[in-house]
């Protein structure tokens, strides 16, 4: 199709028809494009698709978030496992409240480690709007393995939501 405008405004188009002649069609300018009945329709159905995917949206979101939370915890417990066995000690977990983690030396009566992510005092601060329970100590030899198994909950004060994490007898630290 060939589309050519002429003076009188229109645009004439050139079509073959399938027994080899060809046709000369005329279409007025202002004839294409959308209505805008047909425009309001197109808004409503995606406003309606908006309104049902916004709410799943902001569940994977909270979701994605809590799991990552998680691997923050995990990744201070780590912390402390691979403390103990660079100092090839022993090194206590404990929770000073619900919010901080502190490293101890030696025992849990031992001297406060302070490096990287600590405050002033040795503590290190949970993600924020989380509680971790119970307020138990675990404590990691110089091989890494944990002296108790030891099973804390992760509390959302968000949404309410509780994850678990566990520590073996090896040392090994897994949430579901």
């Amino acid at each position: 199709m060939f589309d050519q405008p002429s003076q009188s405004g229109q645009i004439s188009a050139v079509r073959k028809l399938p027994a080899g002649s060809w046709r000369l069609e005329r279409r007025h300018r202002g004839e294409g494009g959308f209505s805008i009945a047909e425009l309001a329709v197109l808004i409503a159905i995606v406003g309606v698709l908006s309104t049902m995917t916004v709410p799943f949206f902001v569940r994977y979101y909270q979701a994605a978030a809590a799991r990552s939370d998680v691997q923050t915890v995990i990744s201070i417990l780590n912390q402390a496992r691979e403390l103990a066995i660079r100092q090839n000690d022993r090194v206590c977990v404990t929770l000073p409240d619900s919010f901080h983690v502190a490293l101890r030396l030696s025992n849990c009566a031992g001297t406060v480690w302070t490096g990287a992510g600590t405050d002033g005092a040795g503590n290190i601060p949970l993600p924020a709007g989380f509680a971790m329970t119970p307020l138990n100590t675990v404590t990691f030899d110089y091989l890494g393995a944990a002296v108790a198994v030891q099973t804390y909950t992760l509390t959302n004060s968000t949404t309410g939501g509780t994850m678990t994490i566990s520590i073996a007898q090896t040392g090994r630290i897994t949430s579901p």
